[in-house]
């Protein structure tokens, strides 16, 4: 059975996850604060296998590079976001440099993601397309489950004001691909607390 768990991280709160079955680990979105992330996954017992990223924005990434490096990981991202991660511009980092934080210059992912299935050590999950935050937005469906990164929230979705977002296009990929998953189905989002299918399109104001 997987267990997901989870720390928040950094200024705006990042939400950064581990998946894992007490043996192998995914560690999703590596947002800041590695040493409080190296401590989350050694208390699992866990041997991290890779890093998946939702999508590129510095929130999601800070942590990127330390923690592949201390645990001699690959890491998998969208192909559509891959420059994303040296560009400061793209990934939002210059936003804050005017308050004093480093700018995020990640170095380039080991493995582009695939819209398909994947079996990482026995950890089963989809991967599916949900842009519109950002182009290369995507979300890792683990069956009862879903890691959405900052596609959709408890009671809203995510902005769409920055670099390529698209509100209409995210809330079709909400629909299309969230939307159509049962509604028990819990979602993990890359800010804020977790929630369910069923009650986000029951009461979402996005869409009712």
């Amino acid at each position: 059975m997987l267990k997901v768990e989870h720390i928040v991280t950094g200024p705006v709160e990042e939400n950064t996850y581990v998946v894992h079955d007490g043996k192998s680990l995914l560690v999703i979105d590596p947002g800041s604060e590695p040493e409080r992330i190296i401590e989350m996954i050694e208390g699992t017992g866990a041997k991290p296998v890779a890093i998946l990223l939702t999508h590129t924005h510095y929130d999601h990434i800070g942590a990127l590079d330390t923690i592949r490096d201390h645990y001699e990981i690959p890491v998998y991202v969208s192909p559509l976001e891959e420059e994303w991660l040296g560009n400061p511009e793209h990934n939002g980092s210059i936003m804050l440099r005017d308050y004093g934080f480093a700018l995020i210059k990640a170095r380039p992912a080991e493995f582009e993601l695939e819209m398909r299935d994947y079996d990482f050590s026995g950890i089963k999950f989809k991967v599916v397309p949900t842009p519109g935050h950002s182009i290369g937005s995507v979300s890792f469906i683990f069956g009862d489950f879903a890691v959405v990164g900052d596609a959709l929230f408890k009671g809203s979705i995510g902005r769409t004001d920055l670099y390529t977002g698209d509100t209409e296009m995210l809330l079709s990929s909400i629909q299309t691909e969230l939307f159509t998953l049962p509604d028990e189905t819990i979602i993990y989002p890359g800010h804020r607390e977790s929630s369910t299918i069923g009650f986000e399109k029951a009461t979402n104001p996005y869409f009712n």
